[in-house]
């Protein structure tokens, strides 16, 4: 069999005109995205002396990797009958300590990682029955949660609304700042002999004999006997696969507000059942994020901003003497199921790697070293095998046929 696969055309993303993009004639992997799903996978792969490159539609972490708030809150995402993706992002929160060591010494770049905890508050006799539940979820499922009163959430943070009710403190929940990660990633990934092509959209893949073969760009092709799909929200776009990758964009708006000592600042991450707020080590509060089944609409709207900053007004009357210093849209690359899509695919040599919803950081050091497993020594670990293509299988076989009648 020969032939190519096709991407879907993404909107213009240079403005400033013609560039020459150098791709690179042959690789021994090719990356096609550079979030930080992307970009951890290709650093762990050039650590192993493998040649990787790594092509982007647009800049490193454009898409949804630097509009996310950097959360790491394993404990606070478990929701009922996730067994499997709380037993994977457990395991990655356990990694995420040697991996930031890591990260940092061979990139050069801090990454502010912060563990500082994540308080859940409840704000009326409702949340608060509901933050029960989770409670006694987070006990059955063996988390280090603590249930805290009004008061009790309040002295240990102090500018919370006094008309909070109670809160649960995930005390191994922490967080990064995006925008130093994917500094750090790049910079890792270039100094251990990575090539980074950035503005440059892939629109294919070269198949030979029923198997990878390389990569087609508008500047050229590159010759590679495996290829990752990174790509987020995006890999969806893929045309003429032999399979259906069951991933969406799922929009969030988000915004940032400056800090000063007369406004004062949150020290933990702070979730309502809206909106979560994380303070940064630059000063600025991240606030996030909507939920918009809307494909991939960028507007930033007036509904979505006064929604956010309502429901953070709710918890943290603070903040409504900050500046607003920027808002922005991103596309959670989400699966059907919301778990991550990691491992092999029907075509040799072609390897997926997407759908971790609002997990990305959080799940990037257990997706780096489980695709890195895969592709240097043939299996990735147990935690990540229940992640495969093929759970859905079945559920796309029978959506396919519904829509056939």
């Amino acid at each position: 069999m020969q032939g190519v696969l096709s991407l879907g055309s993404p909107p213009a993303l240079n403005a400033s005109g013609p560039r020459k993009i150098d791709v690179p004639s042959a690789a021994d992997v090719a990356v096609v995205g550079a979030g930080v799903i992307g970009l951890s996978i290709a650093w762990r792969l050039a650590l192993r002396g493998l040649s990787v490159a790594v092509f982007e539609r647009a800049t490193a972490g454009a898409g949804a990797s630097l509009a996310a708030t950097g959360m790491l809150a394993a404990a606070a995402e478990h929701e009922p009958g996730c067994r499997d993706l709380l037993s994977l992002a457990l395991e990655s929160q356990r990694q995420w300590p040697e991996f930031r060591e890591q990260l940092e010494a061979q990139s050069g770049h801090d990454i502010d990682f912060r563990e500082c905890g994540t308080l859940v508050v409840a704000l009326n006799r409702d949340e608060v029955e509901r933050l029960r539940f989770r409670h006694e979820l987070h006990k059955r499922s063996g988390l280090p949660t603590k249930y805290l009163s009004g008061s009790e959430a309040r002295e240990l943070e102090p500018a919370l609304r006094p008309s909070v009710a109670a809160a649960l403190y995930c005390r191994e929940d922490h967080q990064v700042d995006p925008r130093l990660v994917i500094a750090a990633l790049r910079s890792a990934f270039v100094r251990a002999g990575g090539r980074l092509v950035e503005h440059c959209t892939v629109c294919g893949v070269d198949l030979e004999g029923g198997r990878t073969a390389g990569i087609l760009t508008a500047e050229g092709a590159c010759r590679v006997p495996v290829v990752v799909l990174a790509a987020g929200a995006w890999t969806s776009d893929i045309v003429g696969l032999p399979f259906t990758v069951p991933v969406r964009p799922l929009k969030g708006q988000a915004l940032a507000v400056r800090t000063t000592p007369d406004t004062g600042s949150l020290g933990h991450v702070v979730w309502t059942e809206q909106i979560h707020m994380a303070p940064k080590g630059d000063g600025r509060l991240i606030v996030g994020a909507t939920v918009e089944e809307c494909g991939f609409d960028a507007a930033v709207t007036a509904g979505g901003l006064y929604a956010l900053l309502e429901a953070a007004r709710r918890a943290f009357p603070g903040i409504e003497e900050m500046a607003v210093e920027a808002v922005w849209t991103g596309f959670r690359p989400s699966s059907i199921d919301d778990a991550p899509i990691l491992g092999t695919t029907s075509v040799p040599g072609l390897v997926i790697a997407t759908g971790h919803h609002r997990n990305g950081y959080l799940l990037m050091p257990i997706t780096a070293f489980a695709i890195e497993a895969l592709i240097t020594d043939g299996t990735m670990p147990a935690v990540a095998q229940a992640f495969s293509l093929d759970r859905f299988r079945q559920m796309l076989t029978h959506r396919e046929l519904e829509c056939a009648k």
